[in-house]
């Protein structure tokens, strides 16, 4: 079959690279893809939030199967134009890709099926919304209500952040994001990632992660994209894995459904595990990124025949058969990021490190330019390698790092430390 991916980063690198180990893959295009994806698939200039020029590319192209990578084509329709067209594609539409383009959203939707979360309000104004910083005190979260690439989430330990994050998200930081502001109880406790799969009736758990949000070792600096992530994670034992389907995924599902609006694609949740209970801190509608090249890399090609049961409404018929190993992923990042960077720098050494089933390095900002491969993006390289145990993983992977050359570039050198 002909597939299309949607997407530029190492997630997709990273859907690509498992998608071509399946033999029902006949071609495969990724648009608008990245220099590493080029190397394995053919790369195509669309834009991907245009609904109708995707569907135009999908005629065009005679594409039997489209995979929705990031969550800005979700948010636009692009699921819902494709489906109209008759199209078979993976992705939730847009009136359900709300649990993750609007925070208030979600938690209405919470308050609805009785799922546990953090007590919240929602405030379209700054003045209000620091008078209940005061009222409240810290620590406390402040939420850009929609989509701001993972950076809209400010966790203030302090009255002084909180208030300084409300001023930047209504002067307007993350754009029309920040309009609306959600601000949440802290929760303490152990964060995690636990990943479903949905066809609207059907649910499917295909794996737990970790990420490593902060920029610097110890959880130090800014919240990013994420630094690093592991497959699977030891905090999300089954027992939470089955009370957070009960109590948070499966209620969630049953009420987007009676409102008419029913879940399709891939659902991740992030948890907060504290006293061996989960609850949601929020949700996503398709693979996080760096978790999505720790679970690719132990799913392997079986991630195709999961995705399009999903989009089939048949996971009631799938099973995902894990192998007893570990996967872990490295972030390299242009130095400044999160904050400003330079883009154009050289990367050398890629071309020496191993491509296998349990070592691959997903690229995520990097174009080809004179025969070089140079970074375009603050997350640049995600470095992942699969072993019998974390520590396994977790040695490969920094020996690959260490391999790269590449001065302008950074990576935290503790992830997985939680576990280890």
């Amino acid at each position: 079959m002909n597939i299309l991916i949607l997407g530029s980063g190492g997630r997709e690198h990273a859907l690509a690279w498992a998608v071509l180990q399946n033999p029902k893959c006949d071609r495969l295009i990724v648009a608008p893809g990245n220099a590493g994806i080029d190397q394995i698939a053919e790369c195509a200039s669309l834009d991907v939030e245009n609904p109708s020029a995707v569907c135009e590319f999908c005629s065009e192209n005679s594409i039997d199967f489209i995979i929705v990578g990031p969550e800005a084509p979700l948010a636009a329709g692009v699921v819902d134009m494709l489906k109209d067209a008759g199209f078979l594609v993976f992705g939730p539409t847009q009136a359900a890709a709300q649990l993750e383009a609007s925070k208030s959203f979600t938690k209405e939707i919470c308050d609805a099926a009785k799922a546990p979360t953090a007590a919240w309000t929602r405030f379209t104004e700054a003045d209000p919304a620091k008078a209940h910083i005061r009222q409240h005190g810290a620590p406390i979260v402040v939420k850009a209500d929609g989509l701001a690439a993972g950076k809209g989430v400010v966790v203030a330990m302090d009255e002084e952040t909180a208030t300084r994050a409300i001023d930047d998200m209504f002067d307007g930081a993350f754009g029309s994001a920040g309009a609306e502001v959600v601000i949440e109880e802290f929760m303490g406790g152990e964060e995690a990632s636990f990943f479903v799969l949905c066809d609207g009736t059907n649910v499917l758990p295909i794996g737990t992660a970790q990420d490593h949000k902060r920029a610097f070792d110890g959880d130090d600096g800014p919240n990013t994209g994420g630094m690093g992530a592991y497959s699977p994670a030891p905090v999300m034992t089954p027992a939470i894995q089955q009370q957070t389907l009960d109590q948070i995924i499966k209620p969630t599902m049953d009420e987007m459904a009676r409102r008419g609006t029913p879940f399709a694609g891939v659902l991740f949740a992030g948890l907060m595990i504290e006293d061996g209970q989960a609850r949601l801190v929020e949700y996503n509608v398709r693979f996080g990124d760096p978790e999505c090249q720790a679970l690719m890399m132990r799913l392997g090609a079986q991630a195709l025949d999961l995705m399009l049961a999903c989009a089939e409404g048949r996971l009631d018929q799938a099973k995902v058969n894990w192998a007893n190993d570990h996967a872990l992923t490295v972030v390299l990042a242009t130095r400044g990021y999160p904050g400003v960077y330079e883009k154009g720098s050289v990367i050398n050494g890629l071309d020496t490190l191993p491509e296998t089933s349990s070592q691959m390095v997903f690229h995520a900002g990097t174009t080809a330019k004179g025969g070089h491969i140079t970074a375009t993006g603050g997350r640049v390289l995600a470095v992942t390698a699969r072993g019998a145990s974390l520590k396994e993983a977790r040695d490969q992977a920094y020996a690959m790092a260490g391999q790269i050359d590449w001065p302008e570039g950074f990576f935290r050198k503790d992830i997985g430390w939680r576990a280890l």
